[in-house]
């Protein structure tokens, strides 16, 4: 099917065919071109240029837009469209709280966060699609999901009933995948499971087996997951745990080399982009704190630079306690979290040669298990926000994984988020 556009030569008007629709994409505020925006069509994506320019075939359907540090938003092509078109896009930070399999399905917890989101500037959920142990909260329609034991407990029993709920809050919803720590699919699958020195099946210091992440086999039931998300609507999925365990002398289907190690996650996070190239949705991963700093893939297969040119985000895990052996400049993490929030970013932009705008940081809210044991309260919350806004990073997120959070260090919500 062709559109028409209609032009005046005297008094005769002319049917002229189209067969493209030229346009640009603009933040909506400013109306300023937004350069290297993702435009999302039927046959896959592609970016707008620096000027924010793009073009499309006139064929009937709908085209999806996104962009770093903005909301994406979903549009049709009508026969009313006219030939040239302009696409705002609404910037837009995430603040958000993690729930956890059980956390999301309970709707006194459930509740308590979005409590926190109605009271405070929060208006992000990041939600366990595929928990730490395995499992999915909703009855999926991955065939591999039935008989390895994800499926033993729903935690949500109409998922799609629920993100429009929360959709209609306002509220962003990321899709958390626990990727290669797998005890469920690691003992349906032997062959996939990390080994240990004598060749038999590693269990980590929780019991839990891992799959094996150069085993290429094994990474379709992630995919599969994650494309099932994008499809219910998630705004964004992220990949957590991808990567190899961080235990030495561990057997896996090849030699151990940062060589392998980098190429095997790389390649992952690279095949996850194609396998959702088809839905307008943002792809992040999460890493180790340390993987800023680190000039070597940290003996896990995480090298900052290959996550930054492969993702829409990175997520660097910057809690304080997790920094073992300090940083310069802060010896005592838990004693200054503001300052590790701060010069992780100020390493990552640095190593990346990007701006803050691709990194979205996980942030501590649980007390410290590392050091002095402390508690987590407002100051130490908030430092930690505050350092992540002055980077200009794509928002925040905290992690509790008990999900018990209050609203410590939080500023109170000033306008409702509209959602396009």
């Amino acid at each position: 099917m062709k559109w028409w556009q209609f032009v005046f030569v005297g008094a005769l008007m002319v049917r002229v065919e189209a067969s493209v629709i030229k346009g640009t994409v603009t933040d909506a505020a400013t109306h300023k071109p937004i350069p290297g925006a993702i435009i999302t069509t039927a046959k896959g994506q592609f970016k707008a240029g620096v000027d924010g320019s793009f073009q499309l075939d006139s064929t009937p359907g709908v085209f999806g837009v996104r962009a770093q540090g903005y909301l994406r938003g979903n549009y049709s092509i009508l026969p009313t469209t006219p030939a040239a078109i302009s696409v705002a896009l609404t910037a837009f930070r995430p603040k958000g709280l993690y729930l956890s399999f059980y956390g999301i399905g309970s709707s006194v917890i459930r509740g308590r966060a979005l409590d926190l989101i109605d009271k405070t500037e929060l208006n992000t959920l990041v939600v366990d699609v595929k928990g730490d142990r395995g499992m999915i909260p909703w009855k999926s329609a991955i065939p591999d999901a039935h008989g390895t034991g994800p499926q033993k407990i729903i935690t949500v029993r109409d998922m799609p009933a629920l993100m429009a709920d929360l959709h209609k809050r306002g509220i962003y919803l990321i899709a958390r995948i626990v990727s290669f720590k797998d005890d469920p699919l690691a003992n349906a699958h032997h062959e996939w499971a990390v080994k240990d020195a004598a060749g038999h099946i590693w269990h980590d210091r929780e019991g839990l087996a891992w799959i094996d992440p150069s085993q290429r086999a094994a990474w379709g039931y992630n995919l599969d997951i994650a494309e099932e998300a994008a499809k219910m609507g998630f705004d964004e999925i992220q990949f957590d745990y991808v990567r190899f365990p961080d235990t030495k002398g561990l057997r896996f289907s090849q030699p151990s080399t940062e060589e392998m190690r980098v190429e095997a996650i790389t390649g992952f996070l690279q095949a996850a982009r194609q396998r959702l190239s088809h839905y307008n949705v943002f792809v992040d991963a999460d890493i180790f704190g340390y993987v800023a700093w680190n000039e070597n893939d940290t003996f896990i297969g995480q090298e900052i630079q290959h996550a930054v040119d492969t993702l829409d985000y990175v997520s660097p895990m910057l809690y304080p306690s997790g920094f073992t052996w300090g940083i310069p400049g802060a010896r005592d993490p838990v004693a200054a979290s503001g300052t590790v929030v701060q010069r992780s970013l100020e390493k990552a932009e640095q190593r990346t040669k990007t701006d803050g705008v691709h990194f979205r940081p996980w942030l501590q809210s649980f007390k410290d298990y590392a050091f002095d044991r402390r508690k987590f309260g407002a100051d130490d919350i908030r430092k930690q926000i505050d350092a992540a806004e002055a980077a200009g990073t794509d928002g925040w997120l905290l992690w509790n994984p008990r999900n018990d959070y209050s609203d410590a260090g939080l500023e109170p919500r000033k306008q409702t988020i509209a959602r396009p």
